[in-house]
This record gives C-alpha cells, sequence and structure tokens, in this order.
C-alpha cells in the first residue's frame, strides 16, 4: 500500500464515502477531551482519544475494511475473506503499546498512568479488561507484549501523519496529561481508609475516563454513518436552567393561588421551601426523608435545578426503582418544563426499557441512548449497569455522571448486594466529579451505619433537607397500620372478602401482594363475587397500559368504588388515593410505601392499611421480599413488648430504624456482592484488590504482579447483575400504537426512524427475564427485528388485563384494537 495513500477508518454503507484514520482520531480526540474536562482529566481524554484506533493504519486493517465494504475488489491481490477476518484484526493494542513503551523505563507514577491510558484504549470495544485475570494471570503484561506482527505498532508508526504522532507526543510530554490522573489518585488515596476503598474508587476513575473514550468514539461514528442526523443530537446544547426554573416557579405559583388549600397541601409547600432553603448548599450527598405523599417529586426537582443553577451542573438525573413511576413522574415534569412542541423529548428523556441486545452491532451501538438530555429519568437497573455492567452500552453513560445532580426515588430498594459498591460510587461521585446526590425516600435506609471498612454513605452533619422529620411525620400522618396476620393465613377469598367489605366502608379498596399469580387469583376471585370493577396491575402490563389502567382508576376514585389488585410497583411513587389498604407482609419499607397509597391527600380523618399474610405463596425465589418479610414480622411481634424500645407505630422513623438495623446486620455478608469464580470471592474484592488473583499470581511467580492496577474488570462486569437475572425489553402489541411501532420497527430500516421509534417503544415494552424469553421462543411467540436484533411479541401472547403471558390467551383475552 503506497504511503500516500489515505488511510480509512470508516465507509459509509449507503454511499461509500470515507472518514480518515486521521479525521476520526482527532475528531475522536476532541469529544473525549470535552467529556473529561469535567472532571480535571481533558487532556487525557485527548491522548487516549487520538490513539484508540491507532492500528487502523495497518495495511492489514485497511485491507479487512475495503474487502468488507466492497472496495477491494475481490480479485485484487489485497483481497482478503472479511468475514472469516471479522474482530480478529487488532487495531487497539498499537495506541495501548505506544503510551505502555513510552513509560515503561519511567517512574512508578508514569506507568501507572501510563496502564490506566492503555487499559482504556485496548478495552474500548470489549468492556473493560482484567488486568489479572481470576487465574491469576498478567492479562495486563500479556497485552502489552504482543507481538509486533499482530499489533502492527511498528507500521502504523511509520504510516501515521506525522503531524497525528507529534500532537501525541506533545501529549505525552505535558505535565497535565499525566499529572490530571495522578492528582485524582492521590486524591482518593488521601480520603480513602484502606486499600480496598481506595483501589474501588480508582477502579471507578478508570471506568470514568473510558466512558469519555466510549461515548467520543461511538458518537463520531454516529455523525458520520448519519450526518443528516448531527444537528438532531444535543451535545450537551440545551435550554438554560433559568428558563426551566421560571417555568417551575411559575407552576408552583399556580399551586400556591388554589382555593381551599388542604392541610396535606400546605405540608407539601412546607417541604418544597426546605428544598429550596437547602438548594444553595455546596455539592455533596444530601437525604430527603419525607413521608409518602409529601411531594418529593416536584420538591426534589426544585431542589435540583436550583442547585444545578447554582453550580453551573451540567444535568439532572433521577434514579427510579420501577419503570412503572417513571412514566409518570417524568410525564408529570415533561407538562411543566417542555412547554413547546419543539421541545417535546429534548428537556426530558426517559431511558429505562432494555430493548437493546447485549450483542451489538454498528447499528445498535448508534442506537444506544447516552443520556444527551438536561433531565434524565431511567431506573436503578439501568444506573447499576452504568457504574458496574459489562460490555460498552452502559459504561458509555457513565461520564454524565459527572458535574450533575442525581436524586435516588425510593432508595430503599436499592439491591442488598450492591450495597458497599454503590456506597462507594456515591463517595466517588461527590467527591472527585463535583456531583450532588440526593437520597429520597419515606423510609431512609441506614447506609451510613454500614461496614465502613468496605464502603459506606459518608453523609455530613447537615445532610438531611428536612428539618424536623419527627414532626413532619407526625403532622403528615394519615392512616393506621393493623397487624391483621393470622396463624393459618388468608385464603384468596377470604381476603378477596376482605377488599369488598372494605370498598363497602371507604369506597375503594387497593391490595398488594407479592407475587403476579396471587394479583391474578385474587383478581379472579373479585370479579367472581362483586359487581365493583376490579383492576389489575403487573410489571408484565406494558407501560402504555399500566398507564391507561391508572387513569382509569385516578378517574374513579372518589366518584365511584373500585378495587384495584396489584403486585409491589404500585406503591413507590404512583400517586394514587385510595380509601384503605391491604398489603400481603413483605419489607416494612414496603408497607410503609403501600400506606402512602391509602388517604394520600389527607381527605379522609383516617385510613386503614392491614397487613396480611396469604395462606399460599411462593416467594423463595424472591429473596429481598422473603428476608424483609422475616424482619418485618418480628418488629410486629416485638412492637407488642411494653419494653421493646419500638414505638406502637409502623409507620415511624424510629420503628424504620430499628428495622433497618435488623434487616442490614442479617444481610451484612451479601452486602459486597458474593460471586462464585470458581472460588468464593466478591465483586468489591475484584474491582479493589483482587487479593485471591493476586495470591495466586504470587504463589505462581513468587512475587508480586508489577502492576498497580490489579482488577479483574471484565471477570467482575460478566457476574454483576444489578438484579437476580439480566432482563431484555420485549416489545407488545398494545393497542394501534403498539401494533403501528411494531410495524414501522419491521419496515423501517434508516437508523434516524428506529432511534425515534426506539424512544417510543420503551412505552410499548415489557421486560422479562432469560426464563420467560425461552418460553416465548418455544411458542414461537416473538420475532426478531432484522440487524437491530430488538424483540417483539405476537398479538395472541398479550393477555387485555394481564399482559404479557407465556401462553396463548384466547379471542376474548388479548387485543384486537
Amino acid at each position: 500500500m503506497a504511503l500516500n495513500k489515505e488511510f480509512i477508518a470508516h465507509i459509509r454503507k449507503d454511499n461509500h464515502d470515507k472518514q480518515s484514520v486521521k479525521n476520526h482520531l482527532e475528531n475522536v480526540s476532541v469529544i473525549s477531551s470535552l467529556n473529561a474536562s469535567k472532571f480535571g482529566m481533558a487532556k487525557a481524554g485527548e491522548l487516549i482519544g487520538l490513539l484508540h484506533d491507532f492500528g487502523k493504519y495497518s495495511e492489514a486493517f485497511q485491507n479487512y475494511l475495503g474487502s468488507a465494504t466492497g472496495l477491494i475488489n475481490q480479485d485484487g491481490d489485497e483481497y482478503v475473506d472479511s468475514q472469516g477476518l471479522k474482530g480478529k484484526i487488532d487495531h487497539s493494542t498499537a495506541g495501548a503499546q505506544y503510551i505502555w513503551n513510552f513509560a515503561k523505563d519511567k517512574k512508578m507514577q508514569e506507568q501507572i498512568v501510563a496502564q490506566l491510558f492503555a487499559l482504556c484504549i485496548t478495552s474500548h470495544h470489549s468492556g473493560l479488561n482484567d488486568c489479572l485475570n481470576i487465574e491469576g494471570e498478567n492479562n495486563f503484561f500479556i497485552r502489552m507484549e504482543k507481538a509486533d506482527h499482530k499489533t502492527h505498532l511498528g507500521e502504523v508508526l511509520r504510516k501515521a501523519e506525522p503531524e497525528t504522532i507529534e500532537k501525541i507526543k506533545i501529549l505525552l510530554n505535558d505535565s497535565e496529561c499525566f499529572g490530571g490522573i495522578l492528582k485524582g489518585l492521590k486524591k482518593i488515596s488521601q480520603i480513602e481508609k484502606n486499600e480496598t476503598l481506595v483501589r474501588f474508587q480508582s477502579g471507578l476513575m478508570i471506568r470514568m475516563l473510558y466512558s469519555c473514550l466510549i461515548d467520543a468514539d461511538r458518537l463520531d461514528t454516529a455523525n458520520f454513518e448519519n450526518p443528516s442526523d448531527v444537528k438532531k443530537r444535543q451535545n450537551g446544547k440545551y435550554v438554560s436552567w433559568e428558563l426551566l426554573l421560571n417555568r417551575l416557579e411559575d407552576k408552583y405559583i399556580e399551586f400556591e393561588s388554589k382555593p381551599n388549600k388542604s392541610k396535606v397541601d400546605n405540608l407539601r409547600k412546607l417541604i418544597s421551601n426546605a428544598c429550596f432553603d437547602r438548594s444553595s448548599d455546596k455539592t455533596g450527598i444530601f437525604t430527603l426523608t419525607v413521608p409518602t405523599g409529601g411531594g418529593k417529586t416536584l420538591a426534589s426537582l426544585r431542589f435540583a435545578l436550583h442547585h444545578a443553577q447554582k453550580h453551573n451542573l451540567d444535568r439532572i438525573i433521577y434514579v427510579i426503582p420501577f419503570t412503572s413511576i417513571i412514566d409518570q413522574n417524568a410525564q408529570v415534569v415533561r407538562d411543566i418544563l417542555e412547554i413547546d412542541k419543539s421541545e417535546e423529548g429534548r428537556i426530558v428523556l426517559e431511558h429505562h426499557s432494555n430493548l437493546m441486545p447485549d450483542i451489538q452491532n454498528w447499528k445498535n451501538k448508534i442506537l444506544t441512548e447516552n443520556w444527551d438530555a438536561p433531565i434524565i429519568y431511567t431506573t436503578s437497573v439501568q444506573l447499576l449497569e452504568t457504574l458496574f455492567g459489562g460490555g460498552t452500552r452502559s459504561a458509555r453513560r457513565m461520564h454524565q455522571l459527572a458535574n450533575s445532580v442525581i436524586v435516588f426515588d425510593e432508595i430503599q430498594t436499592l439491591p442488598i448486594k450492591t450495597v458497599h459498591m454503590f456506597c462507594n460510587a456515591v463517595n466517588y461521585l461527590t467527591r472527585h466529579c463535583n456531583s450532588s446526590v440526593v437520597l429520597c425516600t419515606a423510609t431512609q435506609p441506614l447506609l451510613n451505619n454500614v461496614d465502613e471498612n468496605k464502603g459506606r454513605i459518608n453523609f455530613d452533619k447537615d445532610n438531611e433537607i428536612m428539618p424536623d422529620i419527627k414532626t413532619l411525620f407526625a403532622d403528615l400522618k394519615r392512616v393506621e397500620v393493623e397487624n391483621k396476620i393470622k396463624p393459618q393465613g388468608w385464603e384468596t377469598d377470604e381476603i378477596a372478602s376482605l377488599a369488598i367489605e372494605q370498598t363497602n366502608d371507604s369506597g375503594s379498596c387497593l391490595v398488594i401482594v407479592n407475587t403476579k399469580k396471587n394479583a391474578q387469583a385474587i383478581y379472579n376471585a373479585c370479579q367472581r363475587i362483586t359487581d365493583y370493577p376490579v383492576y389489575h396491575l403487573s410489571t408484565s402490563m406494558c407501560p402504555a397500559h399500566r398507564m391507561e389502567k391508572l387513569t382509569e382508576i385516578r378517574e374513579k376514585l372518589g366518584n365511584e368504588p373500585l378495587i384495584c389488585i396489584s403486585t409491589q410497583l404500585i406503591e413507590a411513587g404512583v400517586d394514587v388515593d385510595f380509601g384503605s389498604v391491604i398489603r400481603f407482609v413483605a419489607g416494612l419499607d414496603s408497607i410503609a410505601q403501600a400506606a402512602g397509597r391509602c388517604n394520600r391527600n389527607g381527605l379522609r380523618d383516617i385510613g386503614k392499611v392491614f397487613v396480611i399474610n396469604p395462606a399460599e405463596e411462593t416467594i423463595d425465589s424472591l429473596v429481598d421480599i422473603k428476608e424483609g418479610k422475616e424482619v418485618s414480622e418480628r418488629i410486629l411481634r416485638e412492637m407488642k413488648i411494653t419494653d421493646s424500645g419500638i414505638p406502637n407505630e409502623v409507620i415511624h422513623p424510629a420503628t424504620m430504624d430499628r428495622y433497618f438495623q435488623y434487616y442490614f446486620y442479617k444481610r451484612a455478608n451479601e452486602m459486597s456482592y458474593p460471586v462464585d469464580v470458581g472460588r468464593e470471592d466478591s465483586l468489591l474484592e475484584l474491582l479493589s484488590t483482587n487479593g485471591l488473583s493476586v495470591e495466586i499470581y504470587k504463589r505462581i511467580n513468587s512475587k508480586l504482579p508489577d502492576i498497580y492496577f490489579r482488577q479483574s474488570f471484565k471477570a467482575a462486569a460478566e457476574k454483576f447483575k444489578s438484579i437476580d437475572a439480566p432482563t431484555q425489553g420485549i416489545v407488545v402489541p398494545y393497542g394501534i400504537a403498539g401494533k403501528e411501532i411494531i410495524a414501522d420497527l419491521f419496515s423501517k430500516f434508516a437508523v434516524e426512524q428506529q432511534f425515534s421509534l426506539l424512544k417510543k417503544a420503551q412505552r410499548y415494552t415489557v421486560n422479562v427475564f432469560p426464563n420467560i424469553i425461552k418460553k416465548l421462543q418455544e411458542q414461537h411467540a416473538i420475532q426478531e427485528v432484522p440487524e437491530i436484533g430488538v424483540l417483539v411479541l405476537k398479538a395472541e401472547y398479550y393477555h387485555k388485563d394481564f399482559g404479557l403471558s407465556t401462553e396463548k390467551v384466547n379471542d376474548m383475552e388479548f387485543l384486537n384494537s
């Protein structure tokens, strides 16, 4: 190949336009630098951007790309079997080796930074690689010592443009480039108390910089592949915080002018004002402990908007446990902040459904959301995947957590196994990335009381936004909780009869159960023995279906009697106001959240919440519910003892503190995320000191590894699941809109059209576990959209009342509309 020939990074499919390697490297370096500037590592971002695809200058890659795209004729000497070589041409090691060779004979400090840079570069297609693997092998050295005829570094240095080489050399010798990393590492080591915390948070710093590179690479590729769509991407160009603040404050003025405000309205104003007063505080970690129904959604938004403006932060990220309330809360905020039609979806972005398959091709990489909006609504699953998940899709978003306000709603739902990792991440984001974190709930877990040697939240003395929590809970008391647990348990028909009786007395009743099976059984029993309207809600229904049912319920509540049977999805922030609630016994936090759906607006003197135990319930696989249930039963027993020190009141901060003391003590050994990797280990260890792998290395080599970063990143990511099994979204044909989206997904293959469709499809998606997908595949109930791999459900497997079904439903039960 001639030296003056253009070296190509990408070839556009539709018209065979070419992007040069030089152009791609320069574009990525600019975006990566901008991303990393948020936490003081702009030069580092620039360097890894310039070197990430350095190997694409090689003849091997150029021949592969030309053969794959038809640029090289099949009869030509340079033609290769591109299909057979797919993924086998190494174009990422060369840049990493160049940095490592520069530093390997220098001081330890330079070697530490070089290892970090090299790790980001070699991993930019695969997810972060292991430094030491779990067998104790030094994967990093193996990669850095890879033969030149495989990495092509010598050839690349001969062929790359002199100005590109010169830019790289200048950066390598720029004290700010290496110094920014060293400053960050030094700050971590000065703050954290032990080596586990230092190494874990150093690993988070690697992932943060790595995220800057991945996002820059994917974004430049998307801009090249779809130049007509570039203007649609916001790239950080948002409306001002001042404009959004004015719109929110106008809404509060409107609230103030409302006649006949209730006691609850006045208390919500007090909560909102407290959030406003504290919004000028310096960035850090805050708690917002407010009883259910206290108006946390808008109050926390008020804090976040004023706080973001005060500190010039980039975005606000709301993290919510269940998709059921993302739609509701995001819509409330959207109605206030997105006034103009042109602003729709450009101020408030929802990202919750896991539609894309784990194995990505070029197309679904482009389609992946990168949280490019001022206000994001996402799930705790997506957030935890962003922090700790495998591959590149979720990690791409991590840099957006820097310089942001992150509001965790219903923080008590945090998976127990992620507690220490989560606490370390919150500490890292607030101490090193200029972010603020707000932990919102009526039932604040004791994240500051877990083992500090493994990572706990470090609150300031003044972290709580509300000035007097005990008085607030007393003033907002609207229900009484009655313990109706009995030795033999409640039969299904007894539960249905109790629901009907309560509907007769209070006008409406909500029954919250732990399993979908019980929800369907009680729904069917109520349908059989009453003429009252009966509703069913579960996560087998897509968000659009649930929202439609919730709208019907809200319209009828207070006007006509009704019964609703729901899984626990309804208890975390769903804005409904029932006359009475029946809750299957579960964690005390869940019982308190369920109580928040009763007499929510204080329109009755007092609401009744009944805690019952079903005669039949299978929850052995639902470990969190099972463990929480056992602790709650202990608390309810102790409440009957006069000198137990527990108030004779379930919804009380002191009762909740006791519950979490027992619950966390019981499950302390689970908080480090224990895993089996051929030995008993934990993700906290694999992502920090990786002690067992180090010991194996030492036993084999009679010395410690000669590298600073020793984590098994890839092995940990493969074991990480933010929930017990990874889910994938299935688009369902609910209603006319759902059917049209599915039809369009199969018929429109332009990326910009599919991007828009997939955003719409989130409202018509059900997230399911692998065993359910397998059952549906066996029934031939799902199809896959070509090229992007999105799954869609056949209409006859969607029940009009219960949602997605693994069995074909009869003609009267599935939706034909």
